[in-house]
């Protein structure tokens, strides 16, 4: 895996074999990329990534010019490796903060807002269908503009969801981009 663009671009993330983690694929998180470079301004976006596994979306916020990035993630190997990547890449730890403990918990005990939300759960998350209703409905989780993106496999559909943007997929991985308001279906 590499950071893709930006100051950190071509640095490579290595993680170790052992860490529970499925990394998004380089062609899918290119793909992300484009889709996200036309509609953010990287600068003045405060992110969270929840079960941030391998950090690579997060890394790759940073290296994009985003300096509010909050990372969560359950598995003590991920954020060991997280603190370790940040680390080597003399990133500061008041600009990307690391923690461990469990997304779902960070959801309902949220305080801040975010512009931009990204989770990318593991597939046999039995919750998933719930995450965006448990993301969209909090009281202060998401800014007025902000996205959420869902990262799912090809057997989650939320093609009718009054909040859904837009859907992309790229194989196996599916991109399910929510907007805090409602989306007006023509007739």
């Amino acid at each position: 895996m590499r950071i893709i663009s930006g100051s950190l671009g071509g640095r490579k993330v290595n993680p170790p074999r052992n860490i529970p983690a499925r990394p998004t694929t380089d062609i899918a998180k290119t793909a992300l990329f484009n889709i996200l470079s036309n509609n953010i301004d990287y600068e003045s976006t405060k992110y969270l990534d929840l079960f941030s596994g391998t950090g690579c979306i997060s890394f790759e916020m940073f290296s994009r010019g985003c300096k509010d990035i909050t990372m969560v993630d359950l598995s003590s190997i991920s954020v060991d490796f997280q603190k370790k990547v940040a680390l080597d890449f003399k990133i500061p730890t008041n600009l990307v903060k690391i923690n461990k403990g469990d997304a779902l918990q960070y959801i309902k005990r949220a305080t801040q807002t975010f512009d931009l939300i990204f989770a990318g759960p593991p597939y046999a998350l039995e919750v998933i269908d719930d995450l965006p209703n448990l993301i969209i409905n909090h009281p202060t989780l998401m800014a007025e503009n902000a996205w959420f993106i869902l990262e799912t496999s090809h057997k989650h559909n939320f093609s009718t969801h009054p909040h859904l943007e837009q859907v992309r997929n790229y194989g196996q991985t599916h991109f399910w981009i929510f907007s805090k308001s409602p989306i007006e279906v023509e007739k």
